[in-house]
C-alpha cells in the first residue's frame, strides 16, 4: 500500500518560513522522483517543485523559484519542501505526489496559510 503523508504546515506570517516534509512508503522510492503540488482555495492543483530520483535534478515552479527548496532523503524515504520568503498567495494545502501531474495514492496533504 502506498502511503504518502505530508506534515510541518502551519501559520506563518509573509516573510517568514516554513519545512514541510513528507514521509512516503510502499513503493521504491529510491528510483521514483517525486513532486510537490498545491491546491489553494477555490482552484485547482498546481504543480510547485520536482525532485529527480537521487536528488541530482531539481525543478521549481516560476512562482517560488528561488523562494522554495526541494530536497530528499533515500535512507528516510523523506522527501523536503523549505518554504521561504513566504508570501500571502503561498497559502494552500500542499501535498507530495510520485507524478507531476497527481497522484492516485495522494495523501492528506499540509495546509500552509500565510497571513499577517
Amino acid at each position: 500500500e502506498v502511503l504518502l503523508v505530508e506534515s510541518g504546515g502551519g501559520l506563518v506570517q509573509p516573510g517568514g518560513s516554513l519545512r514541510l516534509s513528507c514521509a512516503a512508503s510502499g513503493f521504491n522510492f529510491g528510483i521514483s522522483s517525486m513532486n510537490w503540488l498545491r491546491q489553494a482555495p477555490g482552484k485547482g492543483l498546481e504543480w510547485v517543485s520536482g525532485i529527480s530520483s537521487g536528488g541530482d535534478n531539481t525543478y521549481y515552479a516560476d512562482s517560488v523559484k528561488g523562494r522554495f527548496t526541494i530536497s530528499r532523503d533515500d535512507a528516510k524515504t523523506t522527501v523536503y519542501l523549505q518554504l521561504d520568503s513566504l508570501k500571502t498567495e503561498d497559502t494552500a494545502k500542499y501535498y507530495c505526489t510520485r507524478y507531476r501531474w497527481g497522484d492516485p495514492d495522494r495523501g492528506p496533504g499540509t495546509q500552509v496559510t500565510v497571513s499577517s
